[in-house]
């Protein structure tokens, strides 16, 4: 009979999506309403969102903000239950199953998708770091609203070079002529060049020549039939001679295939992936492709996103006829031509279809609204529905409390630690020197001291890979916090249920992460222990060696106080669990996490009278452990406080950790105004920065070294012993 809840289903097989296309995004949709149990998906994507691109000539010409044209792909993979891995996949080895990431272990796969569209092709001549291509959008856009604003100021001429003239190109040069007029630049100067006879020539004649009338309306000035011979901050040569003014030089001269497709052993044509009518790879079945990456052996398409937002559909059933092992796959039937709607500028396009052609506002109205429903589609995203709170319970269940923060946000309270810790009894070992309430055991070792701590959090991220190494970070910071060398570590992994080769690939992953992470700081890997549980939890016991620890208590009045993270990771990971943060906050927030400590704490621990790292009490918390419980005092300046992006908006929105209440309750008197930065104070942090107290006579010299090091470090305020507790102003 069963007595309780069921057990999630073992994981068995790996799904790995390679690029946050079109396809893969509505692929994650569908995987979120209706996820296939036992199968563990993966997005490997560069950055926390992907660009659509049909309103990125809506974005150039001003009529978007870039937000609106960003898919979250952090918001949408938490929505699927899939991990995000941030990074550039450069490889596949399909025969072991990996696929190969910048700066990342290996990601294994049972099953793989491509989805990773083409890369912006830039003419091979000379100058070419003077040429912007329309492709990644991150670079392109910020480089573009740089540009505007020189223009805006008188400090660029409004001179602008369009290489390539198919669609692209001819949307891009007309996205600039009109937001050039727009930022006050009475005469711009837009040219488009084109080495083929004709614009767009993909185009019937009919739809071509109301291009060209648009182009002519606009001032835009067209070459066709030349090649660029050399490009530089002030002009585009042509091969004929002829030198055409430009201050940006954009590309949109088609595009290409990504170069490493061509050392993975797949069955290619002409640099694309060649898949059947099943969008799976003609020489393997367990990888499929769909996109622009993708070459449709059975009906060849021109690289169009229309057929990727429809090939999305057949693509998710056909991964998980596959993941299921049932083997029945369908086909993809792509349809013959596809209605064309062409951005003129302005507010108005250009629809054709079948040489057939259309044009005006009514237009534009019609593709902003299909856009705007598209994006809309994969960012409003359905609430799950948690399961109901049993009829029965023992009395004392809050069935308001908000589910429970990963990370530090998970951590026992302040409070209820103390009367744990008040209840051990007095250490009776000589060469134990400090015990609970440091950051650290401190044990005699030959003349000098041996730090033991341990520290491990549960999974705030799917990415194990990252987990890994923030839970290192994270258990390091004891160790830099008393001035310590790591020496070794043991690590600590509980696994969700799992297959034995979802075992091995997981915990590879993992070691390969950390011990990455260990090394680099100077400790070994030197061993641990495994368990399978509820949910992932990764930890470590760190040694480390020092002459003298730095310890805790020791601020004196007119100390400095400097921190070397910024804080907010606690509200922002307690959003990130409701779908509520902005992907590109979440993934800052963990880069932060990530960022080791080891050359902060070298500069800060000669210097330093007193130290900790900043985790989950919160910085107020762990300013009044510095301060102690009869110590001075310490003023802090609101506005020298850093924090990470999206932080305050959160938190001036009523979103909190689990853990905040106690945090507050635990910092003993602090006297601020009321507000979101107040309640940051409280955020607990997971692998946050260190705070030191320098003496005053110190602190510029200090900050100036972690500065010309590379670390970021804050002044943020002084000890006092005018007052008691903590006081913000």
């Amino acid at each position: 009979m069963q007595t309780g809840p069921l057990p999630p289903p073992s994981l068995t097989r790996d799904l790995v999506l390679v690029g946050g296309g079109h396809a893969h995004a509505l692929v994650l949709k569908r995987w979120g309403m209706a996820p296939l149990p036992g199968a563990r998906v993966t997005l490997i994507h560069p950055g926390a969102s992907a660009p659509y691109t049909g309103m990125l000539p809506g974005h150039a010409a001003g009529h978007y903000a870039r937000d609106e044209l960003e898919i979250d792909l952090v918001r949408l993979a938490r929505f699927a239950g899939a991990r995000l891995v941030s990074g550039m996949a450069q490889g596949i080895d399909a025969q072991a199953g990996l696929v190969q990431v910048t700066g990342r272990a290996p990601v294994c796969f049972d099953v793989l998708s491509l989805d990773i569209g083409i890369t912006g092709a830039v003419p091979d001549v000379a100058g070419t770091q003077y040429i912007l291509p329309a492709k990644p959008l991150d670079a392109f856009a910020a480089r573009w609203a740089e540009f505007i604003q020189a223009v805006e100021a008188g400090e660029a001429r409004p001179e602008v070079c369009v290489i390539g003239a198919g669609a692209a190109g001819v949307e891009l040069a007309l996205a600039a002529a009109h937001r050039l007029k727009t930022a006050g630049a009475l005469d711009p100067v837009i040219s488009l060049i084109e080495a083929r006879a004709h614009i767009t020539a993909d185009l019937p004649a009919g739809p071509r020549r109301a291009l060209m009338r648009a182009l002519e309306k606009a001032g835009v000035r067209v070459i066709t039939g030349a090649t660029v011979a050399s490009v530089s901050a002030e002009a585009v040569a042509l091969n004929d001679g002829t030198r055409l003014p430009s201050a940006l030089t954009l590309s949109a001269a088609g595009a290409r295939p990504h170069d490493w497709l061509g050392e993975t052993g797949l069955a290619l044509h002409e640099g694309y992936v060649a898949v059947d009518a099943h969008l799976r790879s003609l020489s393997h079945p367990n990888i499929f492709a769909s996109g622009d990456c993708a070459h449709l052996t059975h009906a060849p398409r021109p690289k169009a996103g229309v057929y990727a937002v429809r090939a999305a559909p057949v693509l998710a059933r056909n991964l998980e006829a596959v993941l299921r092992g049932t083997g029945k796959l369908e086909r993809f039937r792509p349809q013959g031509d596809y209605l064309r709607l062409i951005s003129l500028g302005g507010q108005r396009a250009l629809a054709a279809r079948n040489g057939v052609s259309a044009s005006g506002g009514w237009v534009w109205r019609w593709k902003d609204r299909i856009d705007r429903e598209f994006m809309k589609s994969l960012s409003d995203l359905p609430v799950m529905t948690p399961p109901p709170l049993p009829a029965r319970a023992a009395a004392g269940r809050d069935a308001d409390a908000p589910p429970l923060c990963g990370g530090c946000g998970a951590k026992a309270g302040r409070a209820a630690l103390a009367r744990a810790l008040s209840s051990l009894p007095a250490p009776i070992r000589s060469d134990l020197l400090a015990g609970p309430g440091d950051d650290a055991a401190v044990l005699v070792h030959g003349t000098g001291v041996q730090v033991i701590t341990t520290d491990h959090v549960r999974a705030f991220t799917e990415d194990h890979g990252l987990l890994a190494r923030i839970a290192a970070v994270h258990a390091l910071g004891d160790v830099w916090a008393m001035g310590a060398a790591p020496q070794a570590a043991l690590v600590q992994i509980i696994l969700p249920s799992m297959s034995p080769a979802l075992q091995a690939s997981t915990l590879t992953e993992i070691l390969a992460e950390a011990g990455d992470v260990l090394r680099a700081a100077g400790a070994e890997l030197a061993g641990g222990h495994t368990s399978i549980g509820a949910e992932l939890t990764i930890g470590f016991t760190i040694t480390g060696l020092a002459d003298t620890p730095v310890r805790q208590s020791g601020a004196r009045a007119g100390d400095v106080l400097i921190l070397t993270k910024p804080i907010g990771t606690g509200v922002i990971l307690a959003a990130e669990m409701r779908q509520a943060a902005r992907g590109r906050d979440v993934m800052t927030a963990l880069e932060m996490m990530a960022r080791p400590q080891g050359r902060a704490a070298a500069i800060l621990a000669p210097a330093a009278r007193a130290m900790t790292d900043v985790t989950g009490f919160g910085l107020a918390g762990h300013l009044a452990s510095l301060l102690g419980p009869e110590g001075p005092g310490a003023e802090i300046a609101l506005d020298a406080l850093p924090v990470l992006p999206g932080a305050l908006e959160l938190a001036g929105a009523g979103v909190r950790s689990s853990l905040f209440e106690d945090n507050q309750a635990g910092a003993g008197p602090v006297d601020a105004p009321e507000g979101a930065a107040r309640d940051l104070l409280f955020d607990p942090q997971t692998a946050g920065g260190l705070l030191a107290t320098i003496p005053a006579a110190h602190a510029n010299a200090v900050l100036a070294a972690l500065h010309d090091a590379g670390e970021p470090a804050w002044r943020i305020g002084v000890v006092s012993d005018e007052f008691e507790g903590i006081r913000v102003r």
